[in-house]
């Protein structure tokens, strides 16, 4: 399949001062304190293809949400490419990235926050049409595809002139998610699209997103950290610590055989009603890592019941394990040291 969504060698890095006492003796003249720098994602490389549904889950604060930004180019990206349908934007400027915003668009996680508190629904839905055709299109035309925009996701014309406020979150979840599908893209970026919602209601947006990537063949970068989520909607897997990605699989193969030990941690730690789907559960000790001082190594070896000394001094990278799936750890080597 085209790949719609191309990452190779992702890196985001930020800058952080120190603290008050520090700003205050660099302001005296009496000692330079360098800028510390966190290290949120470190070589991420990834394909989503056409119509394709890729997951990328993780426990929070591994860097997930923040390729998220940085593909959608909130974040200008301080290594690697992007490439959205071959096209390279990660060097772009807001202006040249204006075509290519009518490729890709971005659903939020809180779904009030996202939406302009002082715009009528019809306004919110309409702006990125407006914004694409730089306000050139039929006024008839924009309050037609409004309507039948929030008609497609749930939700009526009297809604239209409506403010946020007036609305349950699920229901605003569906106005942006009607707002993301204006210019007709091709690549929906959601980055923890339900997991401000009831459980319920979860349901129905996870469903509504199933059809509407079957009817206008979309393509998902699905953000999430919620493993049910991920089995419910996702095509292929990928799992993300400490800003680099640690296994990558079809949704079944990474489910039925995970090969590396996070993952397999993630899924032992999920709960499951039926005895007989639940995993083995691993033991995972320790905090993780702070983003401003990486491990040597293996970015989990400080954590991992299976760590041995190659762990410590090589850092692993993404290989293929078959069945489709890549991990990067160095027991595809020493199996043997894999204790059940």
């Amino acid at each position: 399949m085209t790949a719609m969504l191309e990452i190779e060698g992702l890196e985001q890095r930020f800058h952080v001062g120190g603290g008050i006492f520090e700003r205050m003796r660099v302001e005296k003249g009496r000692l330079r304190i360098p800028d510390r720098i966190v290290h949120a994602v470190n070589g991420v490389s990834l394909k989503v293809a056409a119509g394709e549904v890729l997951a990328l889950v993780g426990e929070s604060g591994c860097g997930k949400s923040t390729v998220a930004k940085t593909v959608a180019r909130i974040y200008k990206p301080t290594a690697g490419t992007i490439r959205i349908d071959g096209t390279d934007i990660s060097g772009l400027g807001q202006r040249a990235l204006l075509p290519v915003r009518a490729k890709m668009q971005m659903i939020f996680q809180d779904p009030y926050a996202s939406l302009n508190p002082r715009q009528k629904v019809r306004d919110i839905v309409a702006e990125p049409l407006l914004q694409q055709t730089r306000g050139r299109a039929a006024r008839a035309e924009v309050a037609g595809r409004t309507l039948a925009l929030l008609e497609r996701v749930g939700l009526n014309a009297e809604h239209a002139n409506r403010y946020p406020h007036q609305f349950s979150g699920g229901q605003r979840q569906r106005i942006g998610i009607a707002r993301a599908l204006s210019v007709n893209p091709r690549l929906i970026i959601a980055d923890e699209p339900v997991s401000a919602l009831d459980v319920s209601i979860q349901a129905q947006i996870l469903n509504l997103m199933k059809d509407l990537r079957d009817e206008f063949g979309l393509a998902y970068l699905f953000i999430t950290h919620d493993l049910s989520v991920v089995h419910h909607i996702a095509d292929r897997v990928a799992v993300m610590y400490l800003g680099f990605v640690v296994e990558e699989a079809p949704r079944d193969t990474l489910f039925a055989a995970p090969r590396h030990p996070y993952t397999r941690a993630l899924l032992s730690a999920a709960p499951a009603i039926d005895p007989a789907a639940r995993k083995d559960e691993i033991e995972v000790t320790g905090e993780v890592p702070s983003a401003l001082d990486l491990p040597s190594g293996c970015c989990f070896r400080t954590r991992c019941p299976f760590a041995w000394e190659r762990c410590a001094a090589e850092r692993p990278v993404l290989r293929d394990a078959g069945d489709g799936a890549r991990v990067a750890c160095h027991l595809l080597d020493e199996p043997q040291r894999d204790a059940p």
